[in-house]
């Protein structure tokens, strides 16, 4: 006997399926948090999204980040680079090691000193540049379809509210409880 899951958004084929527009899952089983679970599917649905139109350039999902932040910045500290992206060190090492043999990034050691790695994007990644924000601009466009200027406008309000949020959450979380 199988148990039939609840519907995931995205087809077998994996495609995104937005046709059903009332929630599903969890939310409906008693768990609570109807926004987050919201939030939630639809984080995993812009990611999938996104990665499907980072594809043709060769990168992955969430290497784009680290891509345009290299591209903005020029040579970085590799510990540099994980702290502005807010990524584990081994997450950020992991990454460079895939763009570095995709000849997307190269790596050295600051001559300055050796115990520090340096980052930067190749010469060869800057042809990736145009492709990628192109990615980003149908993503948004996709994101927003449909909505007129004053929704797009609060939309973009409440989604700054809701990382602020959450960001304000995650420094109360580093700073570890208060002592008395």
């Amino acid at each position: 006997m199988t148990t039939e899951l609840p519907h995931t958004g995205v087809t077998e084929d994996g495609h995104i399926d937005a046709t059903e527009a009332e929630p599903t899952g969890p939310a409906e089983a008693g768990y609570g948090g109807h926004v987050s679970q919201t939030l939630a599917r639809v984080s995993r649905l812009h990611r999938l999204a996104g990665g499907r139109l980072l594809r043709p350039t060769g990168l992955c999902s969430g290497q784009e980040f680290l891509m345009m932040t290299l591209w903005d910045a020029g040579s970085v500290r590799q510990s540099e680079l994980a702290r502005s992206l807010d990524l584990d060190p081994s997450t950020v090492t992991l990454m460079l090691r895939r763009l570095e043999q995709g000849g997307h990034v190269t790596r050295a050691r600051d001559p300055q000193d050796r115990r520090v790695m340096l980052v930067r994007a190749s010469e060869q990644s800057y042809a990736l540049r145009p492709k990628v924000a192109e990615a980003w601009a149908r993503l948004e466009e996709h994101i927003l379809d449909g909505l007129d200027d004053g929704e797009r406008e609060a939309f973009a309000g409440i989604l700054l509210k809701v990382e602020k949020n959450l960001a304000g959450e995650a420094e109360e979380d580093e700073e570890g409880p208060e002592r008395s």
